[in-house]
């Protein structure tokens, strides 16, 4: 692969990359790259996003860390801050990058616990926080899906950003992969990298997937709103889950929102954008009557787009096609989960702790 394909491929699919000059010159000698997921429960299909841009990464010759964030999970309260289940959910989500087709042969998975058992690590956390102000660390807490004020109720909140920014120096990756909610600590790194005797990580961001339910007020800016309104597992009626039923996908498509013609912050659309036409050679069949203009071919993006733009393209259409199109996409990954059984007792444990979530909510 030459250094223009390399390049292409990591572009591919994502909303930025700080500095495309700088990873030009590491693709030239070759680097260590990394992501970090918090095991916070049950896979959502906003997650395909991340996991395919890691494939690109070590296609393109990097040699890539996935870091299980199990401690920033516990701190984040995720799982009730139960450390077993939030280990169990770790090794789910090695199942779910498996089931996609991630080649985790090629994957140095590293566990938090790593980290945190090492004296030397919490020394580089105390240098990252002497060398940021409060106000900074406060917000960068966005990083965990928190709003700043939330630090304010739970001090150890505070710490999240600063382990972040010191997973980065400690494991000395070149790359710094993550959502676009992630940028703020990946700049911090970048910032505080040379006067901590660090080189500055690359920093790229692929998009966020918005839940279900859309966007329909934009009080605070597009950064703070897309987090807001993100796809996320604690709101599951706006949140298709890799292990849903075909029969769930297809109720959840239904109810989404999805207005005529509307494109920007439109999750139906944004599944096709950043889910379906993601993949090469895809091509969305819409089945409609033949008074409704006859079953249609929807071989790109673009001409998607197009179509929905000028009305020729009903909503509910729309979502019918794009239920089916996920429902056969998501297939060997329901398919995986069923049959390995470790894959399946984890499974059924998180949807057990969610169930009974929902019923103390209730």
């Amino acid at each position: 692969m030459s250094l223009e394909e390399k390049l292409n491929l990591i572009r591919r699919n994502t909303v930025e990359i700080i500095t495309e000059s700088e990873l030009r010159e590491l693709l030239k000698k070759g680097g260590y790259g990394y992501i970090g997921f918090e095991p916070s429960g049950l896979v959502h299909i906003g997650w395909i996003i991340w996991a395919r841009k890691l494939q690109d990464l070590i296609d393109a010759g990097v040699d890539m860390i996935v870091l299980a964030a199990t401690w920033h999970a516990w701190i984040n309260d995720k799982l009730g801050g139960d450390i077993k289940l939030i280990r169990e959910a770790s090794q789910f989500v090695k199942h779910f990058l498996k089931a996609l087709g991630v080649k985790i042969k090629d994957v140095n998975f590293i566990d938090a616990e790593e980290l945190v058992s090492d004296s030397n690590y919490w020394a580089l956390v105390l240098k990252v926080a002497k060398k940021l102000t409060l106000a900074r660390v406060k917000r960068a807490t966005t990083i965990m899906g928190r709003k700043s004020s939330e630090a304010e109720l739970d001090f150890s909140k505070l710490i999240y950003p600063c382990m972040q920014v010191a997973d980065i120096f400690y494991l000395k990756v070149d790359i710094a992969l993550g959502g676009t909610d992630q940028r703020r600590a990946h700049v911090l790194a970048r910032e505080i990298a040379k006067p901590l005797g660090f080189k500055k990580p690359i920093a790229i961001h692929t998009p966020l997937l918005i839940g279900l339910g859309g966007v329909k007020r934009m009080e605070a800016g597009e950064e703070e709103m897309l987090i807001e309104y993100k796809m996320s597992k604690s709101k599951p009626e706006t949140c298709i889950f890799v292990h849903d039923t075909p029969n769930d996908i297809r109720r959840k498509i239904r109810m989404a929102y999805c207005p005529p013609r509307q494109i920007k912050y439109n999750p139906i659309i944004e599944i096709n954008k950043l889910i379906l036409f993601s993949k090469e050679d895809f091509v969305l069949h819409v089945e409609r009557e033949e008074k409704y203009g006859g079953p249609l071919d929807i071989e790109s993006f673009s001409q998607l787009v197009e179509l929905y733009k000028a009305g020729k393209l009903h909503p509910l259409d729309l979502k019918n096609a794009t239920a089916e199109a996920l429902i056969k996409e998501l297939e060997p990954i329901r398919k995986y989960l069923n049959e390995n059984e470790e894959a399946k007792r984890i499974l059924k444990s998180l949807i057990d702790v969610v169930f009974k979530r929902k019923l103390k909510l209730r």
